[in-house]
């Protein structure tokens, strides 16, 4: 094709951006985010019995784990190079009370799922949830009184539920339950129970989010939880500066790292905190965006394989160290490829 004849200057364009483009070997060499599998943190969901797994109907491809094929399930991960995963009990419902006490039952399912995971992979992370929704008869997060999530009450419960986790041997206790000065009391709790090398991860920004549907299908709340919502604890998705100030309480509380929660509609969140406090920041890939995907994949809209590790050099693009997602297992497999 000859050259427009208005473009006399045989350099014209002195800078070309394509240039770097032309080659996978150069595109390689100039990319400037790389995802790995020291990256990700696989969330996976226990219920009772032996030899059952049970598919979650809104979550295509995920499945609850009785404890012995979870263990399988997760050696797999570990064989990958996956650092850690976290654990989500599907609760008996007769074992829910207004009262959660089935949180801090040494032999509840997370605390049984810890141990065997221990015992056979010492060198996978455990990260265990913080919150009484799995356990409580109101779905809440909290304890619940005459319609009223209460705070302090609360964090007496999980301050019980943390040392009872770390005494089956996990190795991070995440509090997801957003009630206000909870990372300060439990950090107390567990230097004062000899657990000061148990890490602490705040879901310090986490949103009233439409996307957590599937998720609360996956443990057994939506039931109880029923029309509710959490709008009284967790944040509004309209505030941005409100996520700040959020974290910077958690810093002044000791914790060692910050989860945002949901991921893709919240990446400037994400990177707001990065840059704001250059902790390690990590981001839940939530059940609500993973269904959409794969839901978008089954109708062959999407291309499986691209748009997964796409969504998840996202998060690593604004800012995220750590990222939780349902794709572990298979973005493990394909970043090995």
């Amino acid at each position: 094709m000859s050259r427009p004849h208005f473009l006399t200057n045989a350099s014209f364009p002195r800078t070309r951006m394509r240039r770097t483009r032309q080659t996978e070997w150069s595109r390689r060499m100039v990319r400037e985010n790389h995802l790995s599998v020291d990256d990700l943190v696989w969330p996976v969901f226990v219920l009772e019995g032996e030899n059952r797994r049970a598919p979650v109907a809104s979550m295509p491809e995920v499945e609850r784990y009785s404890v012995d094929l979870l263990v399988d399930a997760v050696g797999e991960a570990y064989e990958l190079g996956i650092p850690a995963v976290e654990l989500f009990p599907y609760t008996d419902p007769a074992l829910k009370t207004s009262c959660a006490k089935e949180a801090y039952n040494k032999d509840n399912l997370v605390c049984r799922a810890t141990r065997a995971i221990k015992d056979k992979y010492p060198d996978m992370g455990v990260i265990t949830d913080i919150a009484l929704d799995p356990y409580n008869s109101d779905g809440h997060d909290g304890l619940v009184v005459d319609g009223v999530v209460l705070n302090d009450e609360t964090i007496e419960v999980l301050c019980k539920q943390a040392i009872n986790q770390a005494e089956a041997g996990c190795d991070i206790v995440a509090p997801s339950d957003m009630m206000d000065g909870r990372m300060g009391a439990i950090r107390d709790a567990l230097d004062a129970a000899g657990y000061q090398n148990v890490q602490t991860m705040s879901y310090a920004a986490k949103y009233a989010s439409a996307f957590y549907g599937p998720f609360r299908d996956a443990v057994g709340s939506s039931t109880a939880l029923g029309q509710g919502d959490k709008k009284t604890y967790q944040m509004d998705p309209a505030n941005t500066d409100e996520a700040l100030r959020e974290v910077s309480l958690d810093v002044a509380e000791g914790a060692d790292m910050f989860m945002i929660k949901p991921g893709m509609p919240y990446l400037d969140i994400v990177h707001r905190i990065k840059e704001s406090f250059g902790a390690p920041v990590a981001v839940y890939h939530v059940s609500g965006e993973y269904s959409m995907l794969k839901a978008a994949v089954q109708n062959g809209w999407l291309d499986n394989d691209r748009a997964v590790l796409e969504s998840l050099m996202c998060f690593k693009r604004a800012g995220a160290d750590i990222i939780f997602t349902y794709c572990a297992v298979e973005a493990a497999k394909l970043l090995q490829q």
